[in-house]
This record gives C-alpha cells, sequence and structure tokens, in this order.
C-alpha cells in the first residue's frame, strides 16, 4: 500500500526513511522523526504553507501507523510541525521557504545530538565522589552522563534487568567494559537494594506538560520506592522529548489499549460434584490440583513468559510529577513545575 506522503516525484516512504536514520545508535526516535519530515518537504510537491501543513502531519500519522510505541516519535513531529508553522514567512517564494525550513530541520538535529553532552555536564555536580546510582533498562542520555562522571569520579551503578527486553543487561556491559562496578538487579529487588543507593537515575521517552515522566515500564514503581526511602529521583531528557501530553493514569497513554493486562478467554469451568450428603467432597489430588482439571505443571526451567503473555504488558509507564525531584536538561535543571511553563513558552512561538 502506497504511503500518504507520497509526491509526484515518486513514492517517498517515510517509514522507510524513518528506520534507515535509526540504524545510527545516537538517533532518537524524535530526531529521527524530525529529519524524515525534513525529507518529506524536500520530495514535496505542496505549493502552499496550509498544503505542506497537511503533508507533514499525514507524514507524522504514517509514522505513528507503523510503530507500537509513538510516544517519542509524536514529541519530535509536534516540535516540528509547530517549528514549520510558526517559522516567519519573508521569502515571497514559498519553493526558497521550503529549503529554508529543511535546512533549518537538519540543522536542529545536527546540533540536538550533542544535547546529552550538556545534559551530562549539568548532572556531574549532583554525583558525589563514591556515588552509588541506580538505574533503569537502558537510555542513552543516562549512559552519557555515567560515562562522563567516570572520568573524574568514582562510581557505582546498579541496573534493573528490564524485563521483558533485558535491556539492563546492556547497560551492565557497557559499564563493565569501561571499568564501572555494576550489578543487574531484578526488577522485583528495586525495594531491596534502595536502601543502598544515593539516588535514582532514569532517562525518558518524554517529559509531559504536567512535569511527570514517560519512560520504560518499571520507572513508575522505582519513583515510588525512591520517595518512601527519602531518595532522590532525577529524570534526563533532551529538550525535543518535551510533549504537549497530559495524562491523568497510566490508562491515559497513547500507547494503552484494551489488550494491555487483560484476561485471557477461558473455557467453561467444568461442572463440579457438590458435597455428598455426609458433608464429605471428592477427593483433591496431593498436588492440591483437581485432576479432573488435566493440568500438566510446568519444570523449573521452562517457566517463563511466552511471547502472548509479554504483549499483554505495557511497554512505558507514567510517572507522576510529585515523584520526580528534578528533571535534567540541555536548557537547564528544572522542576517538573517548570516544565509546564517551558512547554507554554516553546509552542508559543
Amino acid at each position: 500500500m502506497a504511503s500518504e506522503a507520497s509526491s509526484s516525484k515518486g513514492e517517498f516512504d517515510i517509514y522507510q526513511t524513518y528506520r534507515k536514520i535509526l540504524d545510527d545508535e545516537e538517533m532518537s526516535p524524535p530526531l529521527a522523526a524530525i529529519l524524515s519530515l525534513s525529507q518529506l518537504m524536500v520530495e514535496s510537491n505542496a505549493g502552499t504553507m496550509f498544503e505542506l501543513v497537511k503533508e507533514l502531519h499525514d507524514g507524522a500519522e504514517e509514522l505513528k501507523r507503523h510503530t507500537t510505541n509513538p510516544i517519542s516519535l509524536n514529541a519530535g513531529c509536534e516540535l516540528f510541525i509547530a517549528f514549520v508553522t510558526l517559522f516567519p514567512h519573508e521569502s515571497d517564494s514559498f519553493a526558497e521557504l521550503k529549503t529554508e525550513l529543511v535546512k533549518q530541520g537538519q540543522k536542529y538535529a545536527k546540533e540536538a545530538i550533542s544535547y546529552r553532552n550538556k545534559i551530562a555536564e549539568l548532572m556531574l555536580d549532583f554525583i558525589k565522589d563514591d556515588s552509588v546510582i541506580l538505574t533503569h533498562s537502558y537510555s542513552r542520555v543516562v549512559m552519557r552522563a555515567l560515562l562522563h562522571a567516570h572520568k573524574t569520579k568514582r562510581i557505582s551503578v546498579y541496573v534493573t534487568e528490564a524485563r521483558p527486553r533485558g535491556l539492563g543487561v546492556k547497560t551492565h556491559e557497557v559499564l563493565t567494559a569501561v571499568g564501572i562496578p555494576c550489578t543487574v538487579v531484578l526488577d522485583s529487588a528495586v525495594a531491596y537494594v534502595m536502601d543502598k543507593v544515593d539516588f535514582v537515575l532514569v532517562g525518558s521517552e518524554a517529559v509531559v506538560e504536567s512535569g511527570g515522566l514517560i519512560n520504560a515500564v518499571g520507572s513508575n514503581q522505582m519513583a515510588i520506592i525512591a520517595k518512601a526511602a527519602h531518595k532522590p529521583f532525577y529524570a534526563l531528557a533532551e529538550s525535543y522529548k518535551f510533549h504537549r501530553l497530559f495524562p491523568l493514569s497510566q490508562y491515559d497513554l497513547p500507547t494503552h489499549n484494551p489488550s494491555i493486562l487483560s484476561f485471557p478467554s477461558l473455557p467453561p469451568r467444568p461442572f463440579v460434584t457438590p458435597p455428598t450428603t455426609s458433608g464429605v467432597s471428592p477427593p483433591i489430588a496431593k498436588s492440591g490440583i483437581d485432576e479432573s482439571l488435566n493440568v500438566t505443571p510446568t519444570s523449573s526451567s521452562e517457566r517463563s513468559m511466552s511471547a502472548e503473555m509479554t504483549a499483554k504488558n505495557p511497554d512505558v509507564d507514567y510517572t507522576r510529577p510529585d515523584l520526580i525531584s528534578l528533571v535534567f536538561s540541555d536548557v537547564g535543571i528544572l522542576t517538573p513545575e517548570a516544565i509546564s511553563q517551558y512547554l507554554v513558552a516553546m509552542f508559543a512561538g
């Protein structure tokens, strides 16, 4: 099926362009989205701003349609379309205006790669010598901060396994390779390890208007436990991940759907013989399972979640702003309350 984001210059596949850009390890979904929309403008035959903005919206929808978790991608699309809409139209030639917009989009994406370095530098003052840090899964900006701190300070890191993808193991491999002591902990052991850490440090899929955080599932429970243990919970987020969303709960996230945490459809329950007049019930198997159900227990080596079980679980969760100590971004160190003000100013032009 041809993409709606095509032009008469030939069929332009914006999703394939997006995937190709993401082959670069340094590229995050929001920046890849910005570059993809910039390329869409190069291919576009739009003759008016109205037509161009419509094509950009169609391109953004095409990207979201192919992505199971479009949150950070959508933040980039939203940012770029707002930029195009608010860009001063000083040129009499619309073709020249499009060329300038493409240049500005590409320039922004190139400069934004350095934002992680700015955040790592801001974070450095909050990492003391001999700090013990708990992080979650794998985050490029968190890795940049930890590797930067390692140049001048002694740090040790606990990282959650982050099932089902197990990206915490990737974090462990990278940190261990450069000489940072790192231990992988079970996702279920966050409360157990919390008393041993100085603070929690996580990345972000998006920071939303409330000042809350959307990140890899498990981040919310880490924040709740950190709050209860009186440990700082810091989030690192590039400004292109600031997103005009206002979720009130986990179920307001764009990634939520009815299949998440749904119960399976089971066959009708078998008829259970009522107790006899003597009050004695039918015998139960020694295993504690009614033998009439024909249940075959799995061995311990086989007890792992199936793909179907995993699919019923969320990829990301939402952390309320009251659980977040500070957000470190390329635009500065912000309180959750300041995020909303920044977003309003950013999209007001």
